[in-house]
């Protein structure tokens, strides 16, 4: 098991994207501020994407010019193709990452692409970050199954990883988008990317519909994964995936990692009280366990 891990906080991006409550261009600023003072190191800020499709990340532009960056602190964005990429850069991005799925049924669905499309979608992106001396990330979502298709076989997740990796992102995350995995599957299907793709490249991004996703983060952590994406409250979900719920809670993986001896360098209560003024804000409970319990 890795001795330290760095958290990837989403849920200012993959928390809020497709919530129904619309958050104000100031309370996404507080909420990044707020997480920017925990010690997490990196804070996916919003996505460059087309605001007809996803509302909520209309205002990307002035949350990340309204945002105090700390050093030290990553702050990422999602951009879908090389206009995403051109508006991130003139809005002050350091750092993007790119999506894509190891599922065909959900990419089409999804993007209205292919794999092998969304994947050219993406070299010029890379191409001119190369360039730019910005850094990218790279997300493959289904890799644990489909909404559509069901099962996704595991050599393509490992081609769509492998093909990301050489195109030149830095880091590939593999997310249960549907939140479908279980420790088993998980460790298996970390290990068959791991073949092709260096494992301190490789992060994992769970969804927690069937309550496993801290037992697979702790399988992979098992495997030597030492970068895991989550977001604070348990924010989040799929909307192209019936019953699908938030991402993993950081607050939990937080509580977990600290109970393993693991370093990750945040302070928990800070993120915990984050997590419940975000769960206030969006009219509901805290959907972590950890900060309800901080809370009591």
């Amino acid at each position: 098991m890795p001795t330290e891990v760095r958290i990837v906080e989403v849920g200012a991006r993959d928390g809020l994207q497709n919530e129904k409550v619309e958050i104000g261009t100031a309370d996404k600023i507080a909420l990044i501020d707020r997480l920017s003072a925990t010690g997490l190191r990196s804070i996916e800020a919003t996505a460059f994407v087309s605001p007809k499709w996803v509302p909520q990340m209309a205002d990307a532009a002035e949350v990340l010019a309204g945002i105090t960056r700390r050093p030290g602190v990553a702050y990422p964005v999602l951009v879908p193709n090389l206009q995403g990429y051109e508006r991130a850069r003139a809005a002050g991005a350091t750092e993007v990452a790119v999506f894509t799925a190891a599922s065909e049924a959900f990419n089409l669905k999804n993007t209205n692409a292919t794999v092998e499309q969304s994947l050219e979608r993406f070299r010029p992106v890379l191409e001119r970050a190369h360039e730019d001396g910005v850094r990218v990330r790279g997300y493959v979502s289904t890799v644990l199954g489909c909404p559509y298709q069901g099962v996704v076989a595991l050599a393509d997740v490992v081609r769509v990883s492998r093909t990301l990796h050489a195109m030149g992102c830095y880091e590939i995350s593999l997310g249960d988008t549907i939140g479908v995995g279980t420790p088993a599957k998980a460790r298996a299907m970390l290990a068959a990317v791991a073949t092709e793709v260096p494992m301190p490249a490789l992060a994992v991004h769970f969804h927690d519909t069937y309550g496993q996703a801290l037992a697979n983060v702790l399988a992979c952590l098992e495997e030597g994964v030492a970068v895991v994406d989550a977001a604070v409250s348990g924010a989040g979900g799929c909307p192209y995936a019936k019953g699908a719920s938030g991402n993993v809670a950081s607050e939990d993986v937080v509580y977990m990692l600290h109970g393993l001896g693991i370093r990750t360098g945040i302070d928990l209560d800070a993120l915990a009280a984050t997590g419940r003024w975000l769960a206030a804000l969006l009219g509901r409970e805290t959907g972590s366990k950890a900060g309800k319990a901080l809370a009591a």
